[in-house]
């Protein structure tokens, strides 16, 4: 997967992480708009989650430029999958519309515009999905995502970390929760990976 990466997406990930370094250092953009993408150690664990999960869907909430679905794109060629990855924000579908077409992705990735706690309640098999939504939400896609994950699917969540404060009632629930087997894994700002059981 990393060892033969396509040129087109690597140039792609050095143009957002150039333009993520730009709005992290901006003080005038707002926080819901500014990119928000994991670091590439982070992406790279991902796609080996990704590729190792068992037959079903992966999927992505919180798709922001695109940067981690080219990550999770690797994984879904390699094991003949395709990812559905969800953004709310028009921008950044935009923006990540433009990514995969830049990446040359467009035949293994779906983008859905919307608010994905109204369309996570469609999806049922899912044998991996990434979260990196805003925080206060995490619990609540938790409820919903851990019945839909098929036995062995695995749920990483980011920022858990950096952020444990607003991850606080996901954190409580998905390590004590009997439905899965879930650790709290020090990769960028922290990932909660869990595996159903």
């Amino acid at each position: 997967m990393f060892s033969d990466m396509p040129d087109r997406i690597r140039k792609r990930m050095a143009y957002l992480e150039r333009l993520d370094a730009r709005h992290r250092r901006a003080d005038t953009l707002d926080h819901f708009d500014r990119l928000r993408q994991v670091p590439p150690a982070t992406g790279k664990f991902l796609a080996l989650l990704a590729a190792s999960a068992p037959a079903g869907k992966l999927l992505e909430i919180g798709t922001s430029g695109g940067y981690s679905t080219m990550w999770l794109s690797l994984a879904a060629r390699a094991a003949g999958r395709k990812v559905i990855t969800l953004e709310i924000s028009p921008a950044k579908a935009k923006l990540a519309r433009e990514t995969f077409k830049a990446a040359g992705i467009e035949d293994v990735v779906g983008l859905v515009e919307g608010d994905a706690v109204k369309y996570l309640r469609h999806y049922d098999k899912i044998a991996f999905c990434f979260l990196d939504v805003e925080k206060p939400l995490y619990k609540k896609i938790y409820e919903i995502l851990v019945p839909a994950l098929v036995p062995g699917g695995i749920l990483v969540a980011d920022n858990v970390i950096s952020h444990r404060d607003g991850c606080a009632p996901m954190l409580k629930r998905a390590l004590t929760d009997r439905r899965v087997d879930a650790q709290i894994v020090p990769v960028g700002s922290g990932l909660l990976v869990a595996r159903k059981i």
